[in-house]
């Protein structure tokens, strides 16, 4: 068992997650009435029962041969982590997502390997079908060029189709692209993407809820999809039949209040019949130039008029507390605009009493600054 301070938390929030049975919900449960994973590995049975959800079962699990097995795979773990170049990040974790951090099934724990930054100032994922056509191949292009002004995190699937196409064109266009896992990170999968996963690791990264060793099960693939949508400020959808993963993650987004966009297809392909339905039914915008996507997540929208690229002060999670940057976030997010302080604490999922006394503090630290009205923004 490690020694350091944070080496033994890690270790025991590692342990957790590796229970069978123990999912994020029930993790966040455990940690609010323990307050750190090693208090509740450690809690007596008696009063693991008093928390509500938790029933025999989970006590067994808490407590039992299984909790020891978690151990030892824990310390496993981390130690090819360390050897890999791997980065385990639990969700109380500054280092956590902070758009991720917003979602109500969040993942637990995250397994990263790359260099990205995966609280990235514009993010944006671009998904579709295994079975892209040439024109979807082609509008997967246009989309990532149209991109490049803005220097987004492209956030996919690594899967067959619309989702690799958009990993390589971001790495043809110099753009950081994060490749979110149905498996462990030792296991890409499909292996024939083992190169373009190589490059994403150094223009990028693989990202990852599942420990490793993870196979792809098929049941891990809409899991993943919803981290796809949460980590990203939109989703594009390229080419997409009328059922499928791409439709999944769109609507997994949509769930999550973030903004989607589909391309047209010609009717009567069975590749866009999925795009040309959002769009039908109003729960996709219609992609046809960078300017729709500019718009919709207020990216800079007169970019295109002016030539120029205006840059946004970028901030690192390292300087700030969870909370401050989460309300960092969300003003950065805004790309100029002013935010109402109700808007900012629902966004950010902070107390308004809270974020109060914390704007406060990052106005005298010159961060954000305050206008009539309540309203904020970044400097």
């Amino acid at each position: 068992m490690p020694n350091s301070t944070n080496s033994d938390t890690l270790f025991h929030e590692l342990a957790l997650t590796l229970l069978p049975g123990i999912g994020p919900q029930l993790t966040r449960q455990l940690m609010s009435y323990g307050g750190s994973a090693k208090n509740v590995l450690m809690m007596p049975p008696g009063k693991l029962r008093r928390i509500p959800g938790v029933g025999e079962a989970t006590v067994k699990m808490l407590t039992g041969a299984e909790r020891e097995k978690a151990f030892r795979k824990a310390e496993a773990d981390l130690k090819k982590a360390e050897k890999d170049g791997v980065e385990i990040i639990f969700y109380t974790s500054k280092r956590f997502p902070s758009r991720l951090k917003l979602i109500p099934d969040a993942p637990a724990i995250l397994y990263y390997q790359g260099t990205a930054d995966l609280n990235a100032l514009k993010t944006v994922a671009l998904v579709g079908t295994r079975k892209n056509t040439d024109y979807g191949r082609e509008q997967t292009e246009r989309i990532i060029a149209g991109l490049v002004p803005h220097r987004p995190l492209v956030v996919s699937g690594l899967a067959y189709g619309i989702d690799i196409i958009a990993h390589r064109a971001a790495l043809q266009e110099g753009l950081e692209t994060v490749g979110v896992m149905a498996t462990g990170l030792d296991r890409i999968y499909p292996h024939t993407h083992q190169k373009t996963a190589e490059k994403m690791r150094e223009q990028g990264g693989l990202l990852t809820e599942f420990p490793f060793g993870t196979p792809p099960d098929r049941y891990n693939f809409p899991a993943r999809n919803r981290i796809i949508a949460g980590l990203s400020d939109g989703t594009v959808v390229v080419e997409a039949a009328i059922k499928g993963g791409a439709l999944i993650t769109a609507e997994l987004a949509l769930s999550y209040d973030r903004d989607v966009l589909a391309v047209p297809g010609n009717l009567g392909s069975a590749a866009s019949e999925g795009c040309n339905a959002l769009i039908k039914s109003n729960k996709a915008a219609m992609y046809t130039e960078p300017l729709d996507l500019e718009q919709l997540l207020n990216w800079d929208a007169a970019l295109h008029q002016s030539g120029k690229f205006r840059p946004v002060p970028s901030y690192s999670a390292d300087d700030f507390t969870a909370e401050e940057f989460a309300i960092i976030t969300v003003l950065a997010a805004a790309t100029g605009r002013e935010l109402q302080m109700d808007d900012i604490a629902w966004q950010a999922q902070i107390a308004i009493y809270a974020v109060a006394s914390l704007l406060l503090g990052l106005e005298f630290r010159g961060v954000v600054r305050a206008m009539p009205g309540k309203k904020f923004a970044l400097v």
